[in-house]
């Protein structure tokens, strides 16, 4: 169990999460105050790191000093470590006392010349996959408690949550824009249609038939050349369609 006051604690941080996730849903920004924030709230922490994927990869998307970019750069180049570990198994891992420890000696090395002494990796999984880890480093041996733990366990939990919401607000954002651009692409198409059937006098089918060829002969976008037809008939730029609006907007 989490004591009372690590209890308290924890849940002021993940308070603070929630704002940023309301005040400013920028996915960089957010994992940037992350850091920071477990850096502070894991006692026994004196650095953070936030290893994610990337390009069959891993690079760190924020660290909270340059002991925690350093440390997991030494990974990086050593292809190994348990930054890694964590992010490719989704399994929860801890360094005793980095100086005995002997599963990963060539990132053990420099990673003891540049101070660190032990370390806790804790996977972030999102939607089933791991996405990241969260990498909390000490330079004193032995000095994840049993308390410690399961405060850095509490945190990356929450973490996780509120990435959760950041991402999935992410993706809402993305899906609206495209809605937004196919609606407008849709209305400038429908515009010169409509013209289309008042110079050729035919139907929309034999009008979308006429702005299809013109598109394909000259290897231009469809909405493209329906732009072009309305600014040559009407002397003006085709007019863009109302945003789109999600029923939780028009609520």
């Amino acid at each position: 169990m989490v004591s009372d006051a690590a209890g308290s604690y924890l849940a002021s941080a993940y308070g603070r999460l929630l704002t940023l996730v309301a005040d400013s849903p920028d996915v960089d920004v957010f994992l940037d105050q992350v850091v920071r924030v477990a850096a502070e709230v894991v006692t026994p922490a004196v650095a953070c790191g936030l290893t994610v994927r990337r390009d069959g990869g891993a690079l760190t998307a924020a660290s909270s000093d340059g002991l925690a970019a350093r440390a997991d750069e030494i990974q990086y180049g050593a292809d190994e470590g348990p930054c890694l570990e964590a992010l490719r198994s989704g399994r929860i891992v801890e360094v005793v006392d980095l100086r005995t420890d002997d599963r990963w000696r060539r990132y053990r090395e420099h990673a003891l010349r540049l101070g660190v002494a032990g370390s806790l990796s804790l996977p972030m999984t999102v939607d089933g996959e791991t996405v990241g880890a969260l990498n909390l480093y000490t330079t004193d041996p032995g000095s994840f408690t049993d308390g410690a733990r399961r405060q850095a366990v509490a945190f990356t939990e929450q973490g996780t949550a509120a990435l959760t919401v950041i991402l999935r607000q992410a993706d809402q954002a993305l899906v609206h824009r495209q809605l937004t651009e196919a609606m407008s692409s849709r209305s400038v198409i429908d515009q010169a249609l409509g013209v289309l059937m008042g110079q050729q006098r035919c139907t929309a089918a034999e009008a979308f038939a006429l702005l299809r060829r013109a598109s394909q002969h000259r290897n231009r976008k469809l909405r493209d050349v329906a732009a072009e037809i309305i600014t040559q008939v009407t002397g003006e730029a085709p007019q863009p369609a109302p945003g789109f609006v999600s029923p939780r907007q028009h609520a």
